[in-house]
């Protein structure tokens, strides 16, 4: 029986190739889009699924509150270790302190490289449960071992053997290899870590890590933690939420909250809001996941409005069929293979399209997506895709056809009736519907990045670039570079921070001013600058002056922004001072000797914090700042600024940035989304209007005789083309506003997760609709002119 329902089902297939090819065509597009974004949202769901114990894991974070905000993250101080060592150690199965990752040099023979990595505590590969392929696990053991990755150790090494032997890290210690572990995956967090050293040697090499064993003001480290077998991370994470407060009565004020951030909830669910967990990445995940229902769904509908409309084709072949005995459910298995075959066959296309397409896809994605041959899982939800797919787009034909009556089909009574019209015309409504919103969706994507790409930086990013100055090398040379880099032509400006330029890295309270209110509890952004700082990046200053090498003074000077003006509460800060608050250890006062416009260093959806330029006095300079001679191309500019540095530098590799670049980096994943919006947008509108090609096709054929009498009657190729073309325009402007509210609705939702965003503008939803009109005008004038210029009397002849 089953050969039977799939051999008639393969003749009608061939005896009907056009209207075959949309129906395959159109569920192949549409299964494509879902595969790919299936592929890529198990991507996102199976993050850090490398590490065996993920639920078990988790991070240190601490909530603290400024003036009623709050503000959460990872930063913690370094007491925490010994008070969850002493007071909650049986809680925990490895507690691990590290440092942040970091870039350094590692010189092996003639090979210097720049790769990041990390200090970690011993128990670090045990937590992380590494692969390890040559050595031993217990490989930070001495204060001078380095582990490395599989990768990195082919970089330094080659071929050879890497245990035992040393190399050079920071361009300065000599450390040990001692064991080399599997590169970590790139969906992971630790994909970037490259090397691994022993916390206690990052302790001896940095007098303030050391100096911070006991302040639980220095929130500049990071802690990872493994469960104990028996413990709750909820239970846990209430034991431990006041033992900073409790430890140290000086941090009560900002209300010191710890708890543990599981790693299961790392990368979907890293969002915080005033201390409450708001989401995160998973907001993607759920929207492609909707994207890719939907985009699926508008294929089946052309697989149902095209079966429905060539019922009275099949009308004859269901009546004889009920004539000679088929039963009903007979009837509808028939029409039910024929959908699986269709759909077997748009899958087996489909999956041709996703391999040549996933290289690109994981491009414009940043994945490394590979197709899972080999996984049994994925074909067995292909199994229940394919079966889904042929149940969704075949049930609705198949009860319909079936459900004719065999007497008035074989009479030649049977007529379609309005209610077939009727479902016809809402799944093109809810076709359009869906592709509209997809447009204005897309629309408003691509707006709030532009908005947010030409926000004013307050400072000029073209021309600029960042070269690390993290070893020691580069101590006290910051003056002799200056000029040579100058000397040389390709800079007219060099300056020096202690963090990048498009970045955030450090954090301080602890002052006091005059108007300061009662209780008022302040944090700032700092970061250490050199003289000409605001002139190497072009900055505005709007009061005051910039550092000078004419004013001794200015070693205690610092430059406030705009936005710290208004949170000082000062009309007139230029001279005024910020003092320190720590009566044991009191520094300087600081003297305001300037204030500059509002620089974007963080997200540039969000706004701008107070922030406090300080003049370094203790080349705490993590960063060259070179100004690029405009009167030069930049690729000659490089490499006279490398020439430059190799003569003072020879040892180190010679690494830079461009701001602009770094800058862009800000909104790769929001382009990234955009980008593939748009991609799946336009699949999506493809595959609406192959089936409102087909549909118009069906309509001109069957009103062939129709359109021959009216031509004959003096009826223009205009008439024609107005009479099949008004009822679907007229279906596609309702799409149109029952699409706009909706997607009103719920991008206007997705806005409010910026802080900087674009109001929504009338012009996009008119855009929008007349974009849709102007496609679907496009699609139906081909078979409308194709049967306005047939022949009259051919079409009247053959009827």
């Amino acid at each position: 029986m089953l050969k039977n329902y799939i051999t008639i089902a393969w003749r009608n297939l061939k005896k009907n190739k056009g209207y075959s090819a949309i129906n395959i065509g159109g569920l192949a597009l549409g299964m494509t889009v879902t595969l790919l974004i299936g592929l890529w949202v198990f991507d996102e769901l199976s993050y850090n699924d490398y590490f065996k114990n993920k639920d078990r894991i988790a991070q240190v974070f601490q909530s603290l509150t400024f003036n009623g905000n709050t503000t959460t993250g990872p930063s913690i101080p370094r007491p925490l270790e010994k008070a969850l060592r002493d007071g909650y150690g049986d809680s925990f199965k490895h507690l691990v302190m590290s440092s942040w990752r970091m870039n350094l040099y590692l010189k092996y023979g003639e090979t210097n490289i720049s790769r990041p990595g990390i200090y970690m505590q011993r128990e670090a590969p045990e937590l992380l449960n590494l692969n390890i392929i040559k050595g031993e696990k217990d490989g930070l053991r001495e204060i001078n071992s380095i582990m490395l990755s599989k990768s990195l150790a082919h970089a330094l090494f080659g071929e050879e053997d890497p245990l035992g032997k040393t190399l050079k890290i920071g361009n300065q210690d000599v450390m040990m290899v001692s064991a080399v572990y599997e590169d970590i995956p790139s969906n992971n967090t630790f994909s970037e870590v490259e090397y691994i050293a022993p916390w206690d040697y990052f302790l001896s090499a940095r007098e303030w890590a050391r100096n911070a064993e006991d302040d639980w003001d220095e929130n500049s480290f990071q802690m990872f933690v493994q469960l104990a077998d028996n413990a709750n991370m909820e239970d846990v994470s209430s034991k431990i939420a006041s033992v900073k407060k409790d430890l140290n009565a000086d941090t009560a004020e900002f209300d010191p909250h710890i708890f543990l951030f599981p790693m299961k909830d790392w990368y979907l669910h890293g969002n915080f809001e005033n201390g409450k967990q708001v989401g995160g990445r998973i907001k993607y995940v759920w929207s492609f996941g909707i994207i890719g229902a939907f985009v699926l769904l508008l294929a089946c509908i052309n697989f149902m409005n095209l079966s429905t409309a060539r019922s009275e084709k099949r009308s004859k072949e269901v009546g004889i069929r009920k004539s000679i005995g088929s039963q009903r459910g007979q009837l509808i298995n028939q029409f039910l293979s024929e959908s699986f075959l269709v759909v077997v066959f748009a899958f087996s296309i489909a999956i041709l399209i996703v391999l040549f397409s996933l290289d690109g896809f994981n491009d414009l994605a940043k994945k490394e997506i590979a197709f899972p041959w080999s996984n049994p899982f994925f074909w067995l939800i292909s199994v229940i895709f394919i079966l889904f797919t042929s149940l969704v787009a075949g049930s609705y034909p198949a009860l319909y056809l079936s459900s004719f009556r065999p007497v008035e089909v074989l009479k030649g009574t049977f007529k379609a009736g309005k209610y077939a019209g009727l479902s016809r015309k809402i799944l093109v409504v809810l076709q359009f519907t869906v592709s509209v919103a997809f447009i204005i969706g897309t629309f408003i994507v691509m707006q709030q990045i532009h908005y947010a790409k030409n926000r004013p930086v307050g400072y000029d990013k073209e021309g600029l670039i960042q070269v690390a100055t993290f070893t020691d090398d580069f101590v006290g040379k910051y003056d002799l570079m200056r000029t040579e880099f100058i000397n040389s032509g390709a800079v007219i400006e060099m300056s020096a921070s202690s963090s990048p330029t498009t970045r955030i890295w450090s954090n301080r309270d602890g002052f006091t001013w005059e108007g300061k209110p009662d209780g008022f509890q302040e944090d700032f952004a700092w970061t250490d600058v050199s003289f000409e700082y605001a002139k190497s990046l072009n900055m505005k200053i709007v009061e005051g002056r910039d550092f000078s090498r004419d004013f001794a003074s200015d070693s205690l000077g610092v430059l406030i922004n705009e936005t710290a003006k208004r949170y000082l509460g000062m009309e007139n800060p230029v001279g005024k001072l910020l003092k320190h608050d720590d009566v044991e250890y009191p520094n300087p006062p600081l003297k305001i000797i300037g204030v500059v416009e509002d620089m974007v260093t963080q997200s540039p959806y969000e706004p701008i914090k107070q922030h406090l330029y300080v003049f370094d006095r203790f080349q705490n300079l993590g960063y060259y700042n070179l100004r690029l001679n405009p009167g030069q191309s930049a690729s000659r500019n490089i490499a006279i600024v490398e020439r430059v540095f190799k003569e003072h530098f020879p040892d180190i590799p010679f690494e830079y940035d461009f701001i602009d670049t770094e800058y862009g980096e800000k909104f790769a994943a929001e382009e990234r989304i955009g980008t593939l919006s748009g991609i799946f947008t336009a699949l999506a509108i493809l595959i609406s209007c192959l089936g409102l090609f087909g549909l118009t096709s069906f309509v001109a054929e069957q009103r062939t005789k129709e359109i021959g009498v009216r031509k004959v009657l003096g009826a223009s190729m205009f008439n024609v083309w107005n009479m099949l073309s008004k009822d679907f325009l007229k279906l596609v402007a309702i799409s149109c506003f029952i699409a706009i509210p909706i997607s009103y609705y719920v991008m206007n939702g997705w806005l409010q997760n910026y802080a900087y965003r674009i109001g929504i503008k009338w012009w996009i939803f008119v855009l929008a609709v007349v974009g849709a009109l102007a496609i679907t005008i496009l699609t139906v004038s081909f078979q409308a002119i194709k049967a306005g210029r047939a022949t009259a009397i051919k079409s009247l002849r053959t009827e």
